[in-house]
């Protein structure tokens, strides 16, 4: 057996449908769906410090796994949403070994996505240290293909990047009943331009960080921000770091706040991705919305304490264990634990004990039995 096919048995022996109570025959047969570049991610951990020019540095550990789009897609995947994912796969090696890791490894649905004949997979490198990583990557744009689809599927929510003329499909999706969520950027050009965030009109919800928030706003306070976005977006979700998640509702003027988890943070490579993944969830299963920021501060908080990006996401396991470890903690605030309260009555009995070792897959092995 491989270690990543381990990994699966791991995260699906606890995995659990947060969303069984609300399906219906009529549903559509996707939860979630988007799409975006997959890039074969290369972790090299443990190392001391940065590297250094003219030096060879010793990495203690390293692993590789599905990057770019496939951190957020194997993030709702593990959270039990039905996911689908169109995105191009180099006709490599890295790219069979990415297919294969998100189909079966992690039950995406790839009908939509397609690989492309010469093409080969974008890649990145990562190195973790100090709590931060930097990342080098190689890439080329992949060939429009006529196979790829104009609108997305039928689905309960599809997520999107609001890369001006990259999303054209968002308006449709919005008028066949799609809930679009929309995460946005760093701007390069340094404009910041609100004319950018149009679509915003036909998205369900707007999940930027405070630095982007507030400057697409020209505000100097990510909550005024936060406020200023909830009058183009029904849901305007600003993460602020090490201090949480700030969210307004547009349509009711309900605000919320949850404070950030305290973790040591061992690489915060696709925390974003697992935050987003984590609110899509608490907003599919109709949750009040100070539990969905505290449902996605959770997820993120559980990631940054494990090296890579899709690797790191958390499922429902990793959720339960901890969630058994915190309550016993005698240093625990019974206050800041009744915050997660509402966890109670949707984990499954947690299978084994807090900390969690995940196996880190790697393309340097195959198959065996």
């Amino acid at each position: 057996m491989t270690t990543r096919h381990a990994q699966q048995l791991d995260h699906t022996a606890a995995c659990l449908d947060p969303l069984a109570a609300l399906r219906t025959p009529a549903d559509p047969r996707c939860d979630v769906y988007l799409t975006g570049s997959v890039f074969l991610d290369i972790i090299f951990t443990g190392l001391d410090s940065a590297p250094i020019r003219g030096t060879e540095s010793w990495a203690r550990g390293m692993g590789s796994s599905p990057g770019g789009v496939a951190n957020m897609a194997t993030a709702l995947a593990r959270l039990g949403l039905r996911t689908s994912l169109a995105a191009a796969f180099g006709d490599d090696h890295y790219g069979e070994y990415c297919w294969d890791a998100l189909e079966q490894g992690e039950g995406i649905d790839l009908s939509l996505s397609r690989t492309i004949p010469g093409w080969h997979s974008p890649v990145t490198v990562s190195m973790a240290y100090e709590g931060e990583r930097t990342m080098v990557s190689h890439g080329h744009e992949a060939p429009p293909s006529e196979s790829e689809p104009d609108c997305p599927p039928p689905a309960r929510a599809a997520i999107a990047s609001l890369t001006p003329g990259r999303a054209d499909w968002i308006a449709q999706a919005a008028r066949k009943g799609t809930r679009v969520f929309a995460d946005v950027g760093w701007d390069e050009t340094g404009r910041w331009d609100p004319a950018d965030l149009a679509d915003l009109e036909h998205c369900e919800a707007f999940l930027p960080n405070a630095e982007e928030a507030m400057r697409y706003t020209r505000t100097d306070c990510p909550l005024a921000a936060a406020h200023a976005l909830a009058e183009r977006v029904r849901l305007a979700v600003v993460t602020l770091g090490a201090e949480g998640a700030y969210a307004v509702d547009g349509a009711t003027g309900e605000s919320a706040q949850v404070p950030a988890i305290a973790v040591e943070a061992l690489d915060p490579t696709g925390a974003g991705d697992v935050f987003v993944a984590g609110f899509v969830t608490g907003t599919l299963a109709e949750w009040p919305l100070a539990d969905r920021l505290a449902f996605a501060g959770l997820t993120a908080a559980l990631s940054v304490q494990e090296f890579g990006g899709s690797l790191s996401a958390p499922g429902w396991s990793e959720v339960a264990a901890w969630w058994q470890y915190v309550q016993g903690c005698e240093d625990q605030d019974p206050a800041a634990l009744r915050r997660y309260a509402f966890l109670e009555s949707l984990l499954p009995a947690p299978t084994r004990p807090w900390p969690l070792r995940r196996a880190v897959p790697t393309i340097g092995f195959g198959r065996s039995a």
